[in-house]
């Protein structure tokens, strides 16, 4: 089947170099979503692995639709009864663009309906109690071209369920793992994050550093698809076991000045298995040096309404304790307008949404390792 994986913008490379290291080989990358083909083994593999995907999304057709008739008539053709039941709950979730179908409500309703009589023809009913599998259904209009996909995560991929509390908007935990997965790290290398707010980043790195799969504790939606393979999860559970890294990893430092954030931080990283692998503390920014040359540092500094004191200052200090690390390469989120101005000009700039907040990826390259 095709298969298709949503990504943040401007970080769908690292959902592509994800892909290339399961083997899988290349994917494009169109309209923001990461484009290759699979099955369901496929499917299961993706949603434990992948760390910076939003969701995995099964395409189940594509065709001609500038009329709701069209529309209707390619949805019915879909074999909806070989994957879902008669009690299945059915969740729209719809885009138009440059399509003479622009109404999107009135196109998901159109949508359900065709799907609902499929599967009362097919199936021999005619209530349809909405008490089984939830199914999401995603109905993207571009060009008045109709691609219909299954939504085989559920919950989106970011939730790993380790986080259960928040602090002050947090980053999503797809973000964090894209920017690590784009930066220098490697679990040879120091890693800091002295803005860990509730422990998102440097939680992501020790993942990474660790080769635990993100997705390894949860259920995802395929589970309850009629033909996906009983033992698809269970397969790709083993699989990823299989990469996970029992050894030494370089010290991963985190700090905030919040007694609170930190201890929330502290229990995130036990719910998500790495607290050993990191050493909290509460301390100001500019506390935090270190003589481990070729280190990472990423972060997501306070800007906007998440700062109430001297926001220039804040980042002047951050500049400071940048340049006290020369041999560092540092990875700054922000959202913070004269950012740049005052850290510098990046070595490289991205631009990504957080939550639709439109923000800053801010790369700045210290010194290569020297080969050995």
């Amino acid at each position: 089947m095709k298969i298709e994986i949503p990504a943040a913008s401007g970080l769908e490379a690292a959902v592509k170099r994800e892909i290339e290291r399961m083997g899988l080989g290349e994917a494009p990358a169109i309209r923001g979503r990461i484009v290759l083909e699979g099955d369901w083994n496929t499917v299961a593999r993706l949603n434990v692995r992948l760390r910076a995907g939003e969701r995995v999304l099964a395409v189940l057709g594509e065709f001609p639709a500038s009329t709701f008739d069209e529309l209707f008539e390619g949805v019915f053709c879909i074999p909806w009864e070989e994957l879902l039941s008669a009690k299945c709950k059915i969740l729209l979730d719809g885009k138009s663009v440059e399509s003479k179908l622009a109404a999107v409500k009135a196109a998901g309703g159109v949508v359900k309906k065709a799907i609902l009589k499929r599967l009362g023809e097919k199936l021999r009913v005619r209530t349809f109690d909405e008490s089984g599998e939830r199914a999401i259904v995603g109905v993207s209009l571009y060009r008045d071209v109709a691609t219909v996909t299954l939504d085989t995560s559920g919950d989106g991929l970011h939730k790993r369920g380790y986080r259960v509390k928040t602090y002050d908007a947090p980053l999503r935990e797809t973000m964090a793992a894209a920017v690590i997965e784009d930066s220098f790290y490697r679990r040879d290398r120091c890693f800091a994050d002295p803005f860990c707010g509730s422990g998102t980043i440097p939680i992501e790195a020790a993942l990474y550093a660790r080769g635990i799969s993100p997705g390894h504790a949860r259920t995802f939606d395929f589970t309850r698809f009629k033909g996906v393979p009983k033992d698809a999860l269970r397969r790709a559970n083993e699989e990823a076991q299989g990469d996970v890294w029992r050894g030494e990893i370089a010290p991963i430092f985190a700090s905030d000045l919040s007694p609170r954030a930190v201890e929330l931080a502290k229990e995130h990283a036990r719910r998500a298995g790495v607290e050993k692998d990191i050493r909290f503390s509460v301390a100001d920014m500019g506390a935090f040096s270190s003589v481990t040359p070729y280190g990472i540092l990423v972060s997501n500094p306070p800007y906007g309404e998440r700062m109430t004191g001297d926001l220039p200052a804040l980042y002047r200090a951050l500049r400071a304790m940048i340049m006290r690390l020369p041999d560092w390469s540092a990875y700054v989120i922000t959202a913070f307008e004269d950012a740049e101005r005052i850290l510098g000009r990046p070595d490289r700039r991205k631009l990504l949404y957080n939550a639709h907040l439109k923000c800053s990826l801010l790369s700045y390259f210290g010194k290569k390792p020297v080969s050995s």
